[in-house]
């Protein structure tokens, strides 16, 4: 599998990327909540972080990861494409190559707070809110 770069061209289709993600694995969050997030995602969330993803051989965006200040902001998968080892390479990749050494998680999404622990992070602390304020409890997760 190869990182890749992403551009601005990319952004509608990594939105379609995240959707499809948070659809099959955060089921605490509501269709308002989802279209909350959308404009956020595409206009601000994705020009702040470096952004790397994995395309399919066909070209399409498989999965990718943004970081920021040495924290994963974001790391999202095609639900159709996990358990391919597509995030574990994206994961290594910003540690590797970006620097990450941290990560928040939503506490409801044990799925992913059980990944970043076999990918040796360890939870420092908790917010009962996340970013934006929405009772969404947070683990804050560490190297």
């Amino acid at each position: 599998m190869i990182v890749e770069s992403v551009l601005p061209e990319d952004y509608a289709e990594m939105l379609n990327v995240w959707e499809n993600s948070v659809r099959a694995t955060h089921d605490f969050i509501t269709e308002e909540d989802i279209e909350f997030f959308i404009p956020i995602i595409i206009e601000k969330a994705f020009p702040a972080v470096t952004l790397r993803c994995i395309k399919s051989n066909d070209g399409s965006i498989l999965g990718f990861v943004g970081i920021h200040d040495s924290k994963v902001e974001m790391l999202f998968i095609l639900n159709e494409a996990r358990g391919q080892g597509i995030g574990k390479v994206l994961l290594q990749y910003a540690i590797e190559q970006l620097g990450a050494t941290k990560v928040d998680v939503n506490e409801q999404n044990p799925q992913a707070v059980g990944f970043y622990e076999h990918m040796g992070f360890k939870v420092v602390s908790r917010s009962p809110f996340d970013d934006m304020e929405k009772p969404f409890p947070i683990l804050h997760m560490t190297l």
